[in-house]
């Protein structure tokens, strides 16, 4: 017996008869809108004892899903067992919705009716689902510098609802950083950066808190930075604060997401060492010395790519939601180094290092250093 298929408009008429209209989605679905005078009821709920639900096989029923294709796949489960009156709704809800017929949003107040609208297809993901988005927006992440890689990955992260953002930039907005800094605006030109970022991260998601703090991050600061955090994004374009960052990560075991560019080639990894000793590496192991200035010339010095940060700060963020998540296999004892030119992308493994005088498996944190100094000395 195959499964009947109603118009939304043949099915309302049903459920105006007296057919039960029963909607399969998942709550965080239903909370965009569901059919008028519907019951909800999960479909994996309906299916695991569809007699709480449903008692009379006798009971005219009409299933709707969000397309169509669960209701069907739900009523053919429930004529096996044993329902003989059974429809689905042809193209589900967005038909429905569609055909200009009467929606109700089930309970909710506007914040729950927001956060379900706004993160419809993170709830979407079972790697993420509502418990998945819930656990974002009690995540905090510190992202040390509005610039280029700072500018696309915080509004990434804004966007996918980490809750709290602390944006740490001593910096103003130039007119020379727009062509890659997507976060700022012509009309913020000799604004503080971190609060043309606040402003325009508040203005995409109004509902997560951003920090702005006008500092440099230095050794006497670090520790108040980093107080609360769950992820670092390293943002910077410096090897003083990379070092420092590296060391504070350590220190108070939180991963470091890490990226660098240089005209048409980046690279994005994972430093882990602070919560994985002697299993993850940490930024010293990599680069146990900064490379001579020759080697390493920063934006203002070699030029970029306006996109190329935009494409490594996403990386970055990536990385960051999974760590949050705990989803996934992040870069973590991996760097990925990419040639935007070639369109290239290519995979080098990081080992941790024994022997590194901060990561190594129960040597104690030896206390910061003056890293500008040891970067040139080391040159």
């Amino acid at each position: 017996m195959s499964i009947r298929e109603l118009t939304p408009e043949q099915a309302r008429a049903r459920q105006l008869a007296g057919a039960v209209v029963i909607d399969v989605r998942q709550v965080h679905e239903r909370a965009g809108g569901m059919a008028e005078g519907a019951r909800g009821v999960a479909m994996g709920e309906l299916l695991v004892d569809p007699f709480t639900s449903l008692p009379s096989l006798e009971q005219e029923i009409v299933l709707i899903c969000q397309s169509g294709r669960r209701s069907a796949d739900a009523a053919t489960a429930l004529l096996a067992a044993g329902y003989t009156r059974l429809a689905s709704v042809l193209g589900g809800t967005a038909a429905w919705r569609a055909a200009g017929l009467p929606l109700v949003r089930p309970g909710a107040d506007t914040a729950e009716c927001d956060f379900h609208d706004r993160y419809s297809r993170h709830l979407l993901l079972p790697q993420v689902g509502e418990a998945g988005q819930r656990r974002l927006q009690r995540s905090r992440v510190l992202v040390v510098g509005a610039g280029g890689l700072g500018a696309p990955a915080a509004f990434y992260l804004a966007a996918a609802g980490v809750g709290r953002l602390r944006i740490v930039d001593d910096d103003v907005v130039e007119r020379s950083n727009l062509h890659r800094q997507i976060i700022h605006v012509d009309a913020a030109t000799g604004c503080a950066k971190v609060d043309s970022a606040r402003e325009r991260l508040l203005a995409l998601n109004p509902h997560i808190e951003v920090e702005a703090i006008q500092e440099r991050v230095t050794s006497g600061n670090v520790d108040a930075l980093m107080d609360g955090v769950d992820v670092v994004l390293d943002g910077s374009d410096n090897f003083p604060l990379r070092y420092l960052l590296n060391d504070a990560c350590i220190k108070h075991a939180r991963p470091l997401v890490y990226a660098a560019i240089e005209r048409f080639d980046g690279q994005v990894c994972v430093f882990d060492a602070g919560r994985r000793r002697g299993q993850a590496p940490c930024y010293r192991c990599l680069f146990p010395e900064p490379p001579p200035p020759e080697f390493a010339p920063n934006c203002a010095e070699a030029g970029v790519l306006g996109v190329l940060p935009g494409l490594a700060g996403v990386m970055q963020a990536t990385e960051v939601l999974k760590l949050l998540l705990d989803m996934g296999e992040p870069l973590a004892g991996r760097l990925l180094r990419f040639d935007a030119l070639g369109m290239r992308f290519r995979e080098t493994r990081v080992h941790p290092d024994p022997d590194c005088p901060l990561c190594a498996p129960g040597r104690a944190f030896p206390g910061y250093i003056d890293y500008a100094a040891f970067c040139a000395h080391r040159r």
